[in-house]
């Protein structure tokens, strides 16, 4: 499943706007150190490089793969957001699918927002959680949402997470996300109106969307790539099409 390009249809078809704790764009750009909380903690832009190329962000630890006991886990995400969190497997068809933790509302630090949560566990027994799942529902065309028996639950409580997905309820502009995040590895546009900042020290991939809502999707920066090879991929396509229509006009 290309998560770098559903995970903001997926999160837009499961929740409506939650509670508003904080908004406006005022809540990302600098204030005054007198106005601020004291050294507030879990913010978006507040990512620690750890060694073996992990990080943490948010009070979770995305590992790479392979690093056993490295990652935290869906259960220490619980711990943070309790009964808040939702955790589903998430499957477009043909797909064995995804195990995924939603939090709407969500807050990371003082900012509010919506968070999707991705763990890992082996095709296997993603295909037999969902046979065995008490329900399933679409969420956005034809890709569904399968609720997990108890048992099941408490096995996908201690699958590693491999990605941390946010939508903040601010909208950000570049200015703010260069204020805040710092000055991007890479920028890549999609389109005209959505354009990637890169940061592969905090495998961070913020798109900010001038006509809809910005996406922060982070993973350990071991594994970076898995976010910016389709962007480049998709970059190059474009300009491939753009290049063979401007020579075929007469």
């Amino acid at each position: 499943m290309k998560k770098v390009w559903i995970i903001s249809g997926l999160v837009a078809a499961s929740f409506a706007l939650g509670t508003v704790i904080v908004m406006g764009h005022d809540i990302f750009s600098p204030h005054d150190a007198s106005q601020a909380p004291a050294r507030p903690s879990g913010l978006p832009w507040q990512v620690e490089a750890l060694p073996n190329g992990a990080s943490k962000v948010m009070g979770l630890t995305l590992g790479p793969t392979g690093a056993v006991g490295t990652a935290s886990t869906m259960g220490d995400a619980q711990q943070l957001w309790g009964e808040a969190m939702q955790v589903a497997i998430i499957a477009a068809p043909g797909e064995d699918g995804l195990l995924e933790a939603f939090v709407d509302p969500a807050s990371a630090g003082f900012i509010t927002g919506k968070i999707v949560i991705t763990a890992r566990l082996d095709s296997a027994d993603l295909r037999a959680m969902r046979e065995r799942a008490i329900k399933s529902e679409f969420m956005e065309s034809t890709t569904r949402k399968y609720q997990l028996t108890p048992a099941d639950l408490q096995t996908a409580l201690k699958a590693p997470i491999t990605a941390l997905s946010f939508i903040p309820q601010a909208n950000l502009d570049a200015d703010t996300v260069i204020a805040r995040f710092g000055q991007p590895a890479e920028r890549v546009r999609s389109n005209g109106h959505l354009e990637h900042f890169l940061y592969p020290a905090k495998g961070l991939d913020l798109a900010l969307d001038t006509e809809g809502k910005e996406l922060l999707q982070y993973v350990a920066p071991a594994e970076f790539d898995r976010l910016r090879h389709p962007l480049i991929q998709a970059a190059a396509a474009s300009s491939a099409t753009a290049s063979t229509t401007s020579a075929s006009q007469p």
